[in-house]
């Protein structure tokens, strides 16, 4: 029923920070909740844990190659560390072993800064789409850093019209209406390194965000559902519509990265089909549908 295009898996079980799944234990959820198959994204940024080899994916691919499809991932610093790195020569190596994205691409950095923006190049030039995760800090955090409003995820749409950009991520989601406050972007640590949730909770959604007019203006944006639960459960009424006008553009994801951490997007997709909040047709292309098509699956 489900395609998941955003997973993450370890060979091993991992000891703190984040308790990373094993492979075994991704599928376990999966048959669980009714997911055929799951795209496994390499954690290759050291802010947020110890990276992982793109191999380590391939490896997991190809003892399940049923259910897990690979992303390749690429920090811009590799190789020369410079804004022209000859990245192309890596990406394409990747997809040749049958890789469909990069991604998550997730160091804390400046989207628009001139290394990221040369990934972008290569990534445009091989044909591969990318996924990145953001942030409303630089320090403290992991995710690529934009501004209210996301104009640097917006020139680099216009900069590459020809890639195929994923966008995920609470700093992406909180901007399905007009802020409040920038610090409603994201949840922030506290000194002793525990985390203050941002609430997204704030009532129905009066006025439209960025995010829509992005998705309208740019062909080659597309967003991922496993961070956009709270953005879209605030407003029953309008979440349906939003799902509704942007079902082609709309991919399911868990972003599984913690041991039994729960589907909220799947919850509110199941449960706006069966209240008929969206139609069948809505509930399929956002479920699978989308996936199979822009991955050639």
């Amino acid at each position: 029923m489900f395609i998941d295009i955003h997973c993450h898996a370890y060979r091993k079980p991992v000891p703190f920070v984040t308790q990373f799944p094993t492979p075994e234990q991704v599928l376990e959820r999966y048959d669980q909740f009714g997911i055929e198959k799951g795209f496994l994204l390499p954690v290759v940024s050291p802010e947020i844990y110890f990276p992982q080899a793109n191999e380590d994916i391939l490896e997991m691919v190809e003892k399940y190659p049923e259910r897990f499809v690979p992303f390749c991932n690429l920090d811009p610093r590799a190789l020369t560390n410079s804004v022209d790195a000859p990245l192309d020569r890596v990406l394409r190596y990747y997809k040749d072993l049958g890789c469909k994205g990069v991604g998550e691409i997730m160091l804390n950095r400046p989207m628009m800064d001139p290394m990221v923006q040369n990934l972008f190049k290569h990534a445009q030039t091989v044909g591969l789409p990318v996924t990145f995760d953001g942030s409303d800090r630089m320090g403290g955090d992991f995710g690529l850093y934009d501004e209210p409003g996301l104009p640097q995820l917006e020139h680099t749409l216009q900069r590459f019209p020809r890639l195929i950009v994923i966008a995920h991520g609470p700093v992406f989601w909180a901007e399905i209406t007009r802020l409040d406050t920038p610090a409603q972007r994201k949840s922030v640590f506290q000194p002793d390194g525990s985390q203050v949730f941002f609430d997204y909770k704030l009532g129905p959604i009066k006025e439209e965000g960025v995010v829509q007019k992005l998705l309208r203006r740019y062909e080659n944006l597309y967003a991922e559902l496993s961070d956009a639960a709270a953005a879209l459960a605030r407003d029953d009424n309008y979440g349906p519509k939003f799902l509704t006008e942007f079902q082609d553009k709309l991919l399911f994801g868990t972003d599984y990265c913690m041991v039994g951490m729960p589907f909220r997007a799947m919850e509110i997709l199941l449960q706006w089909r069966a209240e008929k909040k969206i139609s069948e047709t809505v509930f399929t292309k956002i479920a699978r549908e989308n996936a199979i098509e822009l991955f050639h699956l």
